[in-house]
Protein backbone atom coordinates (compact mmCIF):
# COMPACT_ATOMS: atom_id res chain seq x y z
CA UNK A 1 0.00 0.00 0.00
CA UNK A 2 3.42 2.60 0.07
CA UNK A 3 1.99 3.35 -3.72
CA UNK A 4 -1.55 4.33 -3.09
CA UNK A 5 -3.78 6.47 -4.84
CA UNK A 6 -3.51 9.56 -2.76
CA UNK A 7 -0.11 9.39 -1.62
CA UNK A 8 3.17 10.58 -3.36
CA UNK A 9 6.03 8.70 -3.74
CA UNK A 10 9.14 11.10 -3.04
CA UNK A 11 13.07 10.72 -2.35
CA UNK A 12 14.63 12.28 0.06
CA UNK A 13 16.73 14.89 -2.07
CA UNK A 14 13.35 15.64 -3.45
CA UNK A 15 11.87 16.19 0.00
CA UNK A 16 15.14 18.06 1.16
CA UNK A 17 14.70 20.70 -2.16
CA UNK A 18 10.95 20.98 -1.30
CA UNK A 19 11.51 21.78 2.59
CA UNK A 20 14.55 24.22 1.57
CA UNK A 21 12.16 25.79 -0.94
CA UNK A 22 13.94 25.02 -4.18
CA UNK A 23 13.84 23.12 -7.11
CA UNK A 24 10.82 22.80 -9.17
CA UNK A 25 8.34 23.74 -6.09
CA UNK A 26 9.78 27.20 -5.81
CA UNK A 27 8.15 30.16 -8.04
CA UNK A 28 11.49 30.96 -10.01
CA UNK A 29 11.95 28.19 -11.77
CA UNK A 30 8.52 28.35 -13.15
CA UNK A 31 8.78 28.64 -17.12
CA UNK A 32 8.27 32.25 -18.17
CA UNK A 33 7.47 33.02 -21.87
CA UNK A 34 8.30 36.23 -22.23
CA UNK A 35 10.24 35.49 -25.52
CA UNK A 36 7.63 34.19 -27.69
CA UNK A 37 6.99 35.88 -31.07
CA UNK A 38 3.78 36.96 -30.73
CA UNK A 39 4.46 38.94 -27.15
CA UNK A 40 5.34 42.77 -28.38
CA UNK A 41 5.78 44.11 -24.32
CA UNK A 42 7.87 40.59 -23.71
CA UNK A 43 6.18 40.60 -20.39
CA UNK A 44 4.74 37.55 -18.59
CA UNK A 45 1.03 39.02 -18.25
CA UNK A 46 -1.95 37.43 -19.77
CA UNK A 47 -2.67 40.48 -21.93
CA UNK A 48 0.27 40.11 -23.57
CA UNK A 49 0.62 36.82 -24.06
CA UNK A 50 0.38 35.13 -28.05
CA UNK A 51 0.20 32.05 -26.16
CA UNK A 52 -3.37 32.76 -24.22
CA UNK A 53 -4.84 35.23 -26.60
CA UNK A 54 -6.78 34.31 -30.06
CA UNK A 55 -6.02 37.78 -31.46
CA UNK A 56 -2.49 38.12 -31.42
CA UNK A 57 0.25 40.82 -33.26
CA UNK A 58 3.72 40.00 -34.66
CA UNK A 59 6.17 42.68 -36.01
CA UNK A 60 8.98 41.37 -37.37
CA UNK A 61 11.92 41.72 -39.61
CA UNK A 62 11.25 40.19 -43.33
CA UNK A 63 14.81 38.53 -43.51
CA UNK A 64 17.55 39.53 -45.82
CA UNK A 65 15.34 42.52 -47.63
CA UNK A 66 14.77 45.76 -45.79
CA UNK A 67 11.03 44.92 -45.28
CA UNK A 68 8.73 44.73 -42.16
CA UNK A 69 6.57 41.91 -41.62
CA UNK A 70 3.07 42.12 -39.90
CA UNK A 71 0.99 38.86 -39.17
CA UNK A 72 -2.36 38.85 -37.11
CA UNK A 73 -3.78 35.71 -36.01
CA UNK A 74 -6.81 34.55 -37.86
CA UNK A 75 -9.86 33.52 -34.88
CA UNK A 76 -11.59 31.46 -36.80
CA UNK A 77 -8.60 28.73 -38.05
CA UNK A 78 -7.37 27.67 -34.29
CA UNK A 79 -6.89 24.19 -35.27
CA UNK A 80 -5.38 24.89 -38.51
CA UNK A 81 -1.78 26.15 -37.76
CA UNK A 82 -0.91 26.75 -41.75
CA UNK A 83 -3.86 29.03 -42.29
CA UNK A 84 -3.36 30.61 -38.73
CA UNK A 85 -1.48 33.66 -39.33
CA UNK A 86 -2.31 36.81 -41.79
CA UNK A 87 0.68 38.06 -42.83
CA UNK A 88 1.37 41.46 -44.79
CA UNK A 89 4.89 42.10 -45.94
CA UNK A 90 5.50 46.41 -45.71
CA UNK A 91 8.51 48.01 -47.26
CA UNK A 92 7.23 51.82 -47.67
CA UNK A 93 8.87 54.80 -45.95
CA UNK A 94 8.25 54.76 -42.36
CA UNK A 95 5.37 57.18 -41.55
CA UNK A 96 3.40 54.42 -43.91
CA UNK A 97 4.09 51.77 -42.49
CA UNK A 98 3.26 53.56 -38.84
CA UNK A 99 -0.52 54.51 -40.50
CA UNK A 100 -1.17 50.73 -41.64
CA UNK A 101 0.01 49.38 -38.29
CA UNK A 102 -2.07 51.39 -36.46
CA UNK A 103 -4.93 51.07 -38.60
CA UNK A 104 -4.53 47.58 -38.62
CA UNK A 105 -4.43 46.82 -34.46
CA UNK A 106 -5.92 50.15 -33.19
CA UNK A 107 -8.59 51.54 -35.82
CA UNK A 108 -10.11 48.09 -36.83
CA UNK A 109 -10.78 47.12 -33.44
CA UNK A 110 -8.22 44.41 -34.02
CA UNK A 111 -6.57 44.50 -30.59
CA UNK A 112 -6.34 48.20 -29.83
CA UNK A 113 -5.06 48.09 -25.99
CA UNK A 114 -1.68 46.67 -27.95
CA UNK A 115 -1.45 50.07 -30.58
CA UNK A 116 1.28 51.81 -28.23
CA UNK A 117 2.93 48.39 -28.71
CA UNK A 118 2.99 47.51 -31.78
CA UNK A 119 4.15 50.62 -32.71
CA UNK A 120 7.13 50.98 -30.47
CA UNK A 121 7.80 47.40 -32.04
CA UNK A 122 7.67 49.06 -35.21
CA UNK A 123 10.09 51.63 -34.98
CA UNK A 124 12.55 49.06 -33.08
CA UNK A 125 12.43 46.40 -36.24
CA UNK A 126 12.81 49.53 -38.16
CA UNK A 127 16.00 50.99 -36.41
CA UNK A 128 17.27 47.35 -36.71
CA UNK A 129 17.17 46.92 -39.88
CA UNK A 130 18.66 50.61 -41.16
CA UNK A 131 22.14 49.56 -43.33
CA UNK A 132 24.67 51.51 -42.03
CA UNK A 133 27.26 53.33 -43.82
CA UNK A 134 30.31 51.34 -44.66
CA UNK A 135 33.76 52.87 -44.91
CA UNK A 136 36.23 55.01 -43.14
CA UNK A 137 34.72 57.92 -42.13
CA UNK A 138 36.69 61.06 -43.75
CA UNK A 139 38.07 63.09 -42.41
CA UNK A 140 38.02 67.09 -42.80
CA UNK A 141 41.19 68.45 -44.34
CA UNK A 142 40.13 71.91 -44.35
CA UNK A 143 41.75 74.45 -42.59
CA UNK A 144 39.78 75.64 -39.65
CA UNK A 145 39.91 78.68 -37.82
CA UNK A 146 39.27 77.98 -33.75
CA UNK A 147 37.92 80.99 -31.90
CA UNK A 148 39.68 82.56 -29.51
CA UNK A 149 43.40 81.27 -31.04
CA UNK A 150 46.20 83.04 -33.29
Amino acid sequence: MANAFGSIDMGDSEKEQLISGQGVWKRKSMVRPKKEPNNLYNLNKFQTLGLANKKTVRIQGGGKDPTVELATTKTKKQNQPGKLKHKSVMNKEFYRMAKAVSNQVGENHYRPDLKNAALARLSAVYRSLKVSKSGAKKRNRQNVRIPGRK
